[in-house]
């Protein structure tokens, strides 16, 4: 049975070896204003200090309650945040890709670019703190369980990290670790969404996801929704591994 006031001293711990183990100074992270980057904020600063968390929220045509509650998170657990707006530089992107000759206005790109272009700022602002501090802050990776299942994260943007916290726990499960940390309740329960596209992440994926914790729990489900979440997992399966040929030297 799930236990979550012992899963968040063990996660505490193990941020606490892994930093000591490896001489690392801080940790950098998106702080999106939803659950699962609060809940990773709240554990780094209760396992390593709110002096050595920085948070960064990085808006880029995106909803600003977003930021509001990135702020209240912030707040509340005392750590630095940080603010990149993005806006311009996804703008002079997006012109720039305009004037290919076989340029073909996509959803999914402008949508997917956008995490990419985050990504690439945690990494320049961990750079930049760590040649300031003289110690080495790496970024965080803050998709839960579900998330990583179905393939709901974009390749070289959200799944690109340093360290993982919620990786092996369902939304349910991050909610009750949120919970015991005490994560500002409009943060803990809003529902989830990207903060880009205007939709939550249930109304993008066709799916709940308490139906896909039932999924990887082995628990029975509809026949369809069974389908339509076996299909999301297996057509993201480019996503789980890379790849790569390897010589076979004996031949």
């Amino acid at each position: 049975m799930f236990n979550p006031e012992l899963e968040t001293k063990k996660i505490i711990q193990f941020i606490q070896d892994y930093f000591e183990k490896c001489h690392l100074g801080g940790i950098v992270i998106g702080i999106s204003g939803g659950k699962d980057s609060a809940v990773a904020a709240a554990l780094f600063t209760k396992a390593l200090g709110p002096e050595r968390v920085i948070g960064v929220t990085m808006p880029c045509h995106s909803i600003p309650e977003d930021r509001n509650d990135a702020i209240k998170v912030a707040d509340f657990y005392h750590f630095k945040l940080i603010n990149v707006d993005l806006t311009n530089t996804f703008d002079t992107f997006h012109k720039e890709v305009e004037q290919l000759e076989d340029f073909v206005e996509s959803e999914d790109s402008n949508i997917n670019i956008k995490p990419r272009l985050r990504m690439s700022t945690l990494y320049y602002i961990a750079q930049m703190v760590s040649k300031k501090e003289q110690k080495t802050y790496i970024v965080s990776g803050n998709g839960n369980k579900c998330e990583e299942y179905v393939g709901y994260f974009t390749k070289g943007g959200d799944s690109v990290s340093d360290i993982k916290l919620l990786a092996d726990f369902t939304v349910e499960e991050v909610i009750q670790l949120g919970e015991v940390l005490e994560v500002p309740k409009e943060v803990l329960y809003k529902a989830p969404s990207d903060g880009i596209s205007q939709k939550t992440d249930e109304d993008k994926l066709g799916v709940s996801y308490k139906d896909i914790a039932k999924v990887i729990h082995g628990e029975e489900v509809e026949k369809e929704v069974l389908d339509n979440i076996t299909k999301m997992h297996n057509g993201c399966a480019h996503k789980f591994n890379i790849p790569t040929y390897r010589r076979d030297e004996n031949k």
